[in-house]
């Protein structure tokens, strides 16, 4: 369980006393020397500065604007999937070796208070994309890796200090009012798209007249940061412990570091619980001390599950907590925001480079939102395990859950939602979801695909069919081949591991497996294909998408 979607009830950032102070805040001068960008991102935390990379990699002008004057140095988020290993791994951070990030290859278990198992989520292993199934991490470490990257694009302005305080749409773009929080000096900025990623109290939403639907799910809970003098173990390393006198989880939170969060219980008052001396009582039984350990942060986050009623507002859209927040019990707030940045980016960058007219931004709220809706709704239900403290409901639930878990197994697989209707096929339900990476060789090249071969559209093709070629050329969107399959002229790329192979037997249906599929800039499918006729078919449905039909 991580609060990287709850709202922080007693624990704001401190500006004076959290920041680091050998990073240089100051706005001097205020004035922006390239007044006119291609998009404004407001709010520079993962999601922000994600979708900046993404942008500014590509050469598209973009300007930042964070209304912190320095990096919140405490942590927040704490796990991030497979999935997210694979973008973090488009923009050169890998989970495998990165010294911020933990891999996690083990049950992420739910006990009673007995100890008695009630849910294990299989979290071993890697996942379909090529990475493990679950990863912990530092967030400001994190944080300090993407900024790092986003320092060396020269196409991204950010400016810290600098909080949005209006917002004006017109014809050809939009404009920006922001206060230097040192000088109070006004800054204007002009973009032709701005993006809010300012978390879950968004300017940017409101600005927009963005409405909320709030599902009335708030629960408090005491969260503890613990980093031990020496390594500490536990097993399993991640559970929740269901024991209604106190709904506790114990995680890791990145290399080095553990995570201890307590439930408030009815009565109780957040405020007082929130006191470091609490915070030493509570960790006490697990064995927790001063003499064995530090505690970096504590505070009481209030988890809640909402989201936007829109996504686009014109020229405005809005990403991460800003259009979402969820319970975190599920670990997949930031996960969640990450995924609308990879989704938002091909296409805005396709709309920016006019291959693609605004139409196709409208494919952003509709694909985004049933996903994410999927995911509160999971994460609501594993509230809804945890957060009881009747013993006598505790009871009949522990009772349910241990026969449900006889009939259906020892464990359930991760969630794994499905995008809305939008730039992909809606008619199959093997679409809109991710697609897979295995480790391949061409030629002299041996990796993970994505590193060999490259991203954008590709199509991955299993049949030699040379029909197959001519609907390619003909596209009017890039398409990169990944070929299989010998296509005629000796080039063929091989499925070292073999999980291409396993994924098309996945894929077949009725007998027949395909013999192509293609995949969007962003990883997920757009359509599974059946022969060359079906190719053309499918390029022609990316055409219209892009044309705004």
């Amino acid at each position: 369980m991580t609060p990287e979607s709850g709202t922080p009830r007693f624990d704001t950032p401190d500006i004076d006393s959290d920041i680091d102070s050998d990073i240089d805040s100051d706005i001097d001068p205020p004035g922006i020397d390239t007044p006119q960008f291609d998009v404004a991102v407001v709010g520079y935390g993962p999601v922000g500065q994600l979708l900046s990379i993404l942008l500014g990699r590509r050469g598209w002008k973009v300007f930042v604007a964070e209304r912190w004057p320095s990096p919140f140095r405490l942590p927040r988020a704490v796990h991030f999937d497979a999935e997210i290993a694979r973008l973090l791994q488009d923009v050169g951070l890998r989970s495998d070796v990165s010294p911020v990030v933990e891999p996690y290859d083990d049950l992420y278990e739910w006990r009673n208070a007995r100890g008695e198992v009630l849910l294990a989520v299989d979290w071993r292993g890697r996942g379909d994309s090529g990475w493990h199934t679950a990863n912990h991490f530092s967030q400001p470490e994190l944080e300090d890796a993407l900024d790092h990257l986003v320092s060396g694009l020269p196409a991204v302005t950010v400016r810290r200090g600098l909080e949005v305080t209006g917002i004006v749409q017109e014809a050809e773009g939009v404009r920006l009012t922001a206060t230097a929080s040192h000088s109070g000096e006004s800054v204007e900025v002009t973009a032709r798209y701005a993006v809010g990623c300012d978390g879950a109290n968004s300017f940017v939403r409101r600005a927009a007249g963005i409405e909320t639907t709030d599902l009335g799910f708030f629960f408090d809970w005491l969260i503890i940061d613990v980093v031990p003098h020496t390594p500490m173990t536990f097993t399993p390393r991640a559970f929740q412990l269901c024991d209604p006198a106190r709904p506790t989880t114990v995680t890791p939170s990145g290399p080095g570091r553990r995570r201890w969060e307590f439930m408030v219980l009815p009565g109780e008052d957040p405020a007082e619980l929130n006191t470091l001396g609490k915070a030493v009582e509570l960790l006490g039984p697990w064995g927790i001390d001063d003499s064995n350990a530090k505690i970096e942060r504590h505070t009481v986050y209030r988890f809640q599950a909402r989201w936007a009623a829109r996504w686009r507002s014109g020229r405005v859209l809005i990403a991460g907590d800003a259009a979402h927040e969820m319970p975190p019990f599920a670990g997949q707030g930031m996960c969640s925001g990450l995924r609308d940045a990879a989704n938002l980016a091909w296409k805005l960058d396709a709309v920016l480079a006019e291959v693609a007219g605004d139409g196709l931004l409208d494919t952003y709220g509709t694909e985004r939102a049933p996903h994410v809706r999927d995911l509160v709704e999971y994460s609501m239900m594993l509230g809804g395990v945890i957060c009881v403290t009747d013993p006598d409901e505790a009871a009949l639930r522990d009772r349910r859950m241990t026969s449900d878990r006889a009939r259906r197994g020892e464990t359930v697989p991760p969630p794994h939602p499905r995008l809305g209707p939008g730039a992909l096929r809606h008619d199959d339900t093997r679409t809109g979801r991710p697609s897979v990476q295995g480790t391949v060789r061409f030629g002299d090249a041996e990796g993970l695909a994505d590193d060999v071969l490259g991203r954008g559209w590709r199509l991955v093709v299993w049949e030699d069919d040379h029909r197959l070629w001519p609907a390619v050329h003909e596209s009017p969107v890039p398409v990169r081949v990944l070929p299989l399959a010998d296509m005629g002229d000796g080039v063929r790329v091989e499925d070292v591991g073999g999980v291409y192979a396993a994924w098309r037997e996945a894929l077949t249906t009725d007998g027949c497996p395909p013999a192509a599929v293609l995949v969007r800039p962003d990883d997920y499918v757009h359509s599974v294909l059946r022969d060359a006729g079906d190719v053309e078919a499918a390029l022609r449905q990316v055409a219209a998408a892009y044309a705004g039909r």
